[in-house]
């Protein structure tokens, strides 16, 4: 028998499980792959061809494109069900038209995406619904404040009452909001007086947490977003999927010959790019992670500081990088450097066959059982 969407945010019931899902448009075709690996390897060892992943994590978040995803999981949707969706999102939303570069106007229009989650997700389901079976986050920005907004569904947190009224398809839009490829998201929300307001909601991915591993990490954790659980390595699993990841070098001479504007741009990447670091860092270093990756040449992986580290929780990062010589030493694919660039893209639907494949090799090579231990079996 599933549990409950109480079930699964109650405190009481230990262990938890928690399940983070990145940002980056239409790469998230290559989260998908591993999720249906995941979700096949479970369905298996619980023996029910129903099974679903909501019934097995907790909480899940996502950040962007993971956010369609996370919301469509916690519905009980399966991920040959969001596959479907993806196709559709790529058809239908993503044309190029010559009257949008993403200068004055936005690249795409925000309603053929608007549409696609009112069919898939319910266009009248709140962030409170039952519809919703497992605790869910989605990650947005509020781009007028500046601040990083965290929306998810405890009824304990400080502005339950208020996130929980909020329109899911309204949030997860506003989550999906990429400068210069969508408008802002205008949502009506409560101001400290109690007057309403409208903020102007965009990507979660311009705030630190395009990747929302530590920050369901601190909604698990601490006091004040009311889930209030209990941390440890046999308390909390963390699983977090990325949707692949290019890094753009420049010569010294390109980047002092750069018009300001893309030397602007470029350092905006790649204090995204940092934050990526960061995030990573902060988890390796606070929890038993499974899958050690190498920061950078003066950390490494961060094994013996993790291991006398406080182990707050289990973290497994699947991830992939989109270069020429990991692909070919790790998944043994080769692609050439200007088709990598191409699918690091996020706009292109033309991407979805190579990405799929990319993804379902590295499930294949990454995902383990025991990333998933028994003690955290529901």
């Amino acid at each position: 028998m599933p549990l409950t969407k109480s079930q699964h945010l109650d405190s009481t019931i230990s262990p938890k499980r928690m399940l983070a899902l990145d940002g980056g448009g239409i790469r998230g075709v290559l989260t998908l792959e591993y999720l249906g690996a995941i979700e096949k390897m479970l369905s298996e060892r619980t023996r029910r061809p129903d099974f679903r992943l909501c019934d097995y994590f907790d909480l899940i978040g996502g950040t962007s494109t993971g956010s369609i995803i996370a919301a469509g999981l916690a519905c009980g949707m399966s991920v040959t069900e969001l596959k479907t969706l993806y196709r559709e999102i790529g058809a239908s939303v993503f044309k190029p038209s010559i009257l949008r570069r993403g200068f004055m106007t936005p690249k795409f229009p925000s309603d053929r995406v608007q549409q696609a989650l009112d069919r898939y997700l319910g266009a009248d389901v709140t962030l409170d619904s039952d519809r919703i079976r497992t605790g869910l986050m989605i990650m947005t920005k509020r781009l007028d404040t500046g601040s990083p907004w965290p929306l998810h569904n405890h009824p304990d947190a400080v502005y339950a009452a208020q996130d929980g009224k909020l329109l899911l398809t309204q949030i997860v839009r506003a989550s999906t909001a990429a400068p210069t490829y969508f408008e802002p998201e205008e949502i009506a929300i409560s101001s400290r007086n109690g007057d309403m307001v409208q903020g102007a909601f965009v990507d979660g991915g311009v705030s630190p947490f395009n990747d929302p591993a530590l920050q369901l990490l601190m909604l698990a954790a601490l006091h004040g977003h009311g889930f209030r659980w209990q941390s440890g390595a046999s308390k909390l699993l963390l699983v977090s999927v990325g949707t692949g990841t290019r890094k753009s070098n420049y010569s010294t001479q390109e980047i002092m010959n750069m018009p300001s504007a893309m030397q602007g741009l470029r350092a905006l990447q790649s204090l995204m790019d940092d934050c990526l670091r960061v995030n990573q860092t902060m988890l390796q270093w606070l929890t038993d992670c499974r899958t050690p990756s190498t920061i950078d040449r003066a950390v490494g992986d961060l094994a013996l500081d993790g291991k006398s580290g406080p182990h707050l929780a289990t973290y497994v990062r699947y991830n992939v990088m989109l270069e020429e010589s990991w692909l070919r030493a790790r998944l043994g694919i080769e692609l050439t450097a200007d088709r990598l660039a191409e699918l690091a893209e996020m706009d292109n639907p033309d991407n979805m066959g190579d990405l799929s494949n990319i993804g379902c090799k590295a499930a294949g090579q990454q995902l383990k059982a025991e990333h998933f231990p028994a003690d955290f079996d529901v």
